[in-house]
């Protein structure tokens, strides 16, 4: 294990965090949020410190000196950066790695070069119908200094800052994409009963996308152990199975992880695909989910998209032609 490297500067970061690559403010604590490429070689460096710390304390990470990869640095792959910036603390506070799928590159057989290939095996049918419309997210992260309750409002709306930031890239680029796609990580410390749990609600309520993308190291639950979980949740709609969900995980002293119970909320028609193993992250357990932007529940999409839609088409316009140079 590699020990982190030291802090950027706040001189460096502010210098590439400029007014040109600003996407909007968020509702919430008064944070901004801007999208970089990889010319921002200081914020991406400094991403990569504090993903790294973020990780390791979860049981996850690259085990490496900062969680930076080819995917952050070659422009060539596409991949931009969504960083939620602590105006008043002059530091980050998390961010996503995101891709327009449109722009993917594939390789001789055909299948899509994203952060996420070397765990699935995407269909045909994805590739035609699904990948050309899809921003793919990853890497998600709240810097630890953020995670503590400490901090208040700028900790407590952190992930809830972030989807403004989301909601947003799906109002700019609405002609390009209609889902988001990505994985919602288990670390290996939680409880394995709560995992399963977790799992076999995700397979219930959501679980319609085994055709659509193959995982190539599956996690499966055992008959037993599916035939005992389902019995939880049947006859039961979404809102009185979520209710038993987070009250059976309480008695094993945990909670829903943020990030999954996050994804299951937003969207009826969600697209669990599975959960597998992540053998270049730590052996954690992440689990595959499309969301279809139009099919968020209302007031969702109203309360992460309507303070953005106010700025008026003329200053999205002028956020497309930045954003689309770089």
């Amino acid at each position: 294990m590699e020990p982190v490297i030291e802090p950027v500067s706040r001189e460096a970061l502010k210098a590439e965090l400029t007014p040109q690559t600003l996407l909007r403010t968020t509702n919430r604590a008064g944070n901004e949020l801007y999208v970089v490429g990889p010319k921002a070689v200081n914020v991406i460096r400094e991403i990569g410190r504090l993903r790294e710390i973020a990780f390791r304390a979860d049981g996850g990470g690259t085990g490496k000196a900062l969680d930076i990869d080819e995917f952050d640095t070659d422009p060539a792959f596409g991949y931009r950066q969504l960083v939620l910036w602590d105006p008043d603390a002059q530091e980050i506070i998390g961010g996503y790695r995101f891709c327009i799928c449109d722009q993917a590159l594939y390789n001789r057989e055909g299948q899509p070069v994203l952060t996420s290939s070397h765990m699935f095996q995407f269909s045909k049918k994805f590739i035609k119908e699904y990948l050309p419309y899809t921003l793919e997210l990853g890497r998600s992260f709240v810097s630890i200094d953020y995670q503590s309750s400490k901090s208040g409002a700028k900790s407590l709306y952190a992930l809830d800052n972030l989807f403004d930031g989301i909601a947003a890239l799906g109002v700019l680029y609405k002609k390009r994409i209609k889902y988001f796609f990505g994985k919602a990580t288990i670390y290996r410390e939680y409880p394995t009963q709560a995992r399963e749990l977790v799992m076999c609600f995700l397979k219930k309520y959501f679980g319609k996308g085994h055709r659509l993308i193959k995982i190539r190291k599956e996690v499966k639950l055992d008959r037993s152990t599916r035939r005992r979980y389902y019995h939880l949740f049947k006859g039961k709609d979404f809102k009185e199975g979520y209710r038993i969900l987070k009250a059976e995980i309480q008695k094993m002293g945990v909670s829903i992880p943020p990030l999954v119970n996050t994804y299951m909320n937003l969207s009826p028609s969600m697209i669990y695909f599975g959960t597998g193993i992540n053998d270049e992250f730590g052996d954690v357990f992440d689990s595959g989910i499309l969301v279809t932007f139009m099919d968020m529940y209302p007031e969702k999409r109203e309360r992460h998209s309507a303070t953005f839609l106010k700025q008026g088409w003329r200053h999205m316009r002028t956020l497309l032609r930045r954003f689309s140079k770089k």
